[in-house]
C-alpha cells in the first residue's frame, strides 16, 4: 500500500515538506491498519480507535496550514485506489467470491467517506479559528489584548450615542508613559513588552466594569467612561491609574526594578464623535508633558491653537537642518588666574526664514521630544569640532566644548560620532570636551560610563554641566573620570544674595580641588560675583561680564581685542575697579 502511495505521489510531481510527507505517510499507514482489522472481522469501534491519530495529524495539518484541502482530499482518493488495487490482487491470488470483493472495497470507500468528512470538519474549524483570530487582531492590541484604537473608537461612538440619549457624561483619559523610551533602550524590547503587559494589567485594575482601556500604540494607553464612573470627575479616575503605576515594576524575572511616571490628559463634555473626544484628551497628554511631564492636565479650547502651533514649529524643525538654518553661536571660557581665554563653548541656534531667530529653550525641548537631537546633535558635534580645527589653524590656540543629550549618550553610536567629526575636522581630540548634565550622566550609570570612557580613550575631556543641580555621587564622579565641573549659575547668582551662596561656591571649588577636577563657573554677571569666585580660586569660569555667545567673525573679534588690551586690565583688576565690558 505505502510504496503505491508513494508512486502515486511521485507522479502527480507534486513534493510537500519532508516532515509533511511523513505525516501522511503515517495516515496512509494507520488507515491501512483500521480498515484491514475492520476487513478482519473487528468491531467497527476497534477500527475507529486505530483512526483517531489519524484525525490528530489532520487537525495539525490544518492548524499549520501545511496542506491545502485540495492536496490532502488528492491524497485520501490516491489511498482509496491503491487500497482497491491491493485487494483486487489478492482477492485474484485467493480465488475470493466477486462478493467478498465487493464488500472489501464497499470498507475502503466507507473509510474514505468517513475520512473526508473529518477532513473537512479540521479544516473549516481551523478556517473559523483563524477567522476569530483575525477578527481579535483587527480590534485588539496582540501585545496587551486590550482594545485597540479601532475598538475603542467604535466604543465611544457607542457612548456618545446612549449619551445623547440619556444626557449623561463622557470622557476620555489618555495615558503616555514619560521614561518608557529610555527603559525600553536601557532594558531591551523584551523587557519593555513585559512592562505594557505589566501597565496594562495594573491599569485594568483599578477601572469599574464600565469602563473600558485600550491601547493606542506604543506607550500610550487610553480609558473612556460615562455616568457612574465620572460621578466624582474624570481626574478622579486619572489619580487612581496614576496611584496604581506608583508602585515600582519588576521586570526580567524580578532582576530589574523600574519605576514608571506617566502624563494624563483629560477630555470630556460635548463632542460630536470619537474622533474629536480622543484628539482633545491627546491635546491635553501632550500639554502635561510640555508644562513637565507626570501630571494631569484637562482639555481646553484654546489649547487646540497651541498645539497647532507646536506642531507647525515640530514640522519646520525637521526641515531646518535639510535647509541650512540652524548656526553656532561661541561662549568664551577663560581662566580666572590670569583671564586668559582658553575656549569656548559651541551653542546651537536657530534662524528660520519666518519666524526669525528662535529662542533654544522653544525648540530643544522638542528637540529631545521628537529624538531630533540625536541628528541635530551629530551635527552640532560635527561643526563645533570643524570650527574649532579653522581656529587652531589661524591661530587661535582655544578648545572647544560641546553640549551633549541624553539620548545621544543612550547608544554607542555617540562614540562613532565623535571619532567621526575629530576624523572629519582634524582637531587634536585634547581641544575638545563633552559636556553633559549630572541627569544624564546618572540616566544609565553603567552604560554611560562605559561610552564615556570610550570617548576619553580618544583623548576626549568630560565636563558636568549644570553640576549641584543633579543627583552623581562622589563615588560617580571618579567611576565617569571626570575632568571639569560646571557649577550652575544658580549656585553663582546666589553669590551676591547671602552667606548661604559663599559657603556653596566654597565647598563646590573645594570639591573639585579635592578630586583634581577643573571647576568652571557659568552665568558670570556680575564684577563682584568674578571677584569672589578669583578669591575661593575657582579655575575658570563664563558669562554675559566677558561676552554674550558671539557667531564666528565675532568671536574671532572678540578673541583679537582681549589679547591686544584687555587680559592685562583683568588679570589685575580688584572688586573696586571692576567693569563689565
Amino acid at each position: 500500500m505505502l510504496e503505491r502511495i508513494v508512486a502515486a505521489r511521485s507522479a502527480s510531481g507534486l513534493e510537500l515538506d519532508d516532515t509533511v510527507e511523513k505525516r501522511f505517510l503515517r495516515v496512509g499507514a494507520l488507515s491501512t491498519q483500521a480498515v484491514t482489522a475492520w476487513m478482519a472481522g473487528e468491531s467497527l469501534e476497534r477500527a475507529r480507535e486505530v483512526g483517531l491519530e489519524v484525525w490528530q495529524i489532520f487537525g495539525q495539518l490544518a492548524a499549520q496550514r501545511a496542506a491545502p484541502l485540495t492536496e490532502v482530499t488528492k491524497r485520501c482518493l490516491r489511498w482509496r485506489d491503491a487500497g482497491g488495487e491491493v485487494a483486487r490482487e489478492c482477492a485474484a491470488q485467493l480465488g475470493l467470491a466477486q462478493g467478498a470483493l465487493e464488500q472489501a472495497l464497499e470498507m475502503l470507500q466507507s473509510t474514505l467517506d468517513v475520512t473526508l468528512v473529518h477532513v473537512c470538519e479540521c479544516f473549516e474549524s481551523e478556517r473559523q479559528r483563524a477567522d476569530e483570530e483575525l477578527a481579535f487582531l483587527a480590534t485588539h492590541d496582540p501585545l496587551t489584548g486590550l482594545p485597540n484604537r479601532t475598538l475603542i473608537l467604535d466604543r465611544i461612538e457607542q457612548m456618545l450615542a446612549r449619551s445623547r440619549r440619556m444626557q449623561t457624561p463622557v470622557a476620555a483619559v489618555f495615558i503616555d508613559l514619560d521614561n518608557f523610551k529610555m527603559i525600553n533602550d536601557t532594558l531591551g524590547h523584551s523587557a519593555g513588552d513585559e512592562l505594557l503587559r505589566a501597565v496594562a494589567a495594573r491599569l485594568q485594575g483599578v477601572l469599574r466594569e464600565t469602563d473600558a482601556l485600550g491601547r493606542i500604540g506604543g506607550d500610550e494607553f487610553v480609558v473612556i467612561a460615562d455616568e457612574v464612573s465620572l460621578a466624582a470627575g474624570p481626574e478622579l479616575i486619572a489619580q487612581r491609574l496614576s496611584e496604581a503605576l506608583a508602585e515600582p515594576f519588576m521586570l526580567l524575572g524580578a532582576t530589574s526594578r523600574v519605576e514608571v511616571r506617566a502624563s494624563f490628559g483629560v477630555a470630556s463634555g460635548a463632542h460630536t464623535s470619537a474622533e474629536e473626544l480622543l484628539r482633545n484628551a491627546d491635546i491635553a497628554m501632550y500639554r502635561a508633558k510640555w508644562e513637565g511631564k507626570n501630571r494631569c492636565v484637562v482639555f481646553e479650547s484654546e489649547m487646540q491653537g497651541a498645539v497647532q502651533s507646536r506642531m507647525e514649529l515640530e514640522m519646520d524643525l525637521r526641515d531646518a537642518l535639510a535647509n541650512d538654518e540652524f548656526y553656532l553661536a561661541y561662549q568664551p571660557i577663560f581662566d580666572l588666574k590670569d583671564m586668559s581665554p582658553t575656549g569656548l563653548e559651541a551653542l546651537i541656534r536657530w534662524k528660520h526664514p519666518a519666524r526669525g531667530v528662535v529662542q533654544p529653550e522653544d525648540f530643544i525641548p522638542l528637540l529631545e521630544e521628537t529624538g531630533l537631537i540625536t541628528q541635530i546633535g551629530r551635527w552640532v558635534l560635527s561643526e563645533a569640532c570643524r570650527q574649532c580645527a579653522r581656529w587652531h589653524v589661524a591661530g587661535y590656540s582655544v578648545g572647544i566644548a560641546v553640549n551633549v543629550s541624553g539620548r545621544q549618550l543612550d547608544t554607542d553610536e555617540f562614540v562613532s560620532d565623535v571619532q567621526q567629526a575629530l576624523a572629519d575636522s582634524g582637531l587634536d581630540p585634547r581641544a575638545l570636551t563633552i559636556e553633559i548634565t549630572e541627569t544624564t550622566l546618572m540616566r544609565n550609570a553603567q552604560e554611560t560610563a562605559r561610552r564615556l570612557s570610550a570617548v576619553k580613550a580618544l583623548g576626549v575631556r568630560v565636563a558636568i554641566d549644570d553640576f549641584g543641580t543633579g543627583y552623581s555621587s562622589l563615588a560617580h564622579l571618579q567611576s565617569f573620570q571626570v575632568d571639569s565641573l560646571k557649577i550652575d549659575r544658580s549656585f553663582i547668582s546666589g553669590l551676591k544674595q547671602n552667606r548661604e551662596g559663599e559657603a556653596i561656591i566654597h565647598t563646590l571649588v573645594q570639591l573639585g580641588k579635592a578630586l583634581s577636577i577643573e571647576t568652571v563657573a557659568e552665568g558670570i554677571e556680575q564684577p563682584l560675583e568674578l571677584s569672589q569666585l578669583r578669591q575661593e580660586q575657582c579655575d575658570s569660569g563664563q558669562g554675559f561680564l566677558f561676552a554674550r555667545p558671539l557667531d564666528v567673525a565675532a568671536t574671532e573679534t572678540f578673541l583679537d581685542a582681549w589679547a591686544k588690551q584687555s587680559a592685562a586690565g583683568w588679570a589685575a583688576m580688584s572688586p573696586a575697579t571692576a567693569t563689565r565690558i
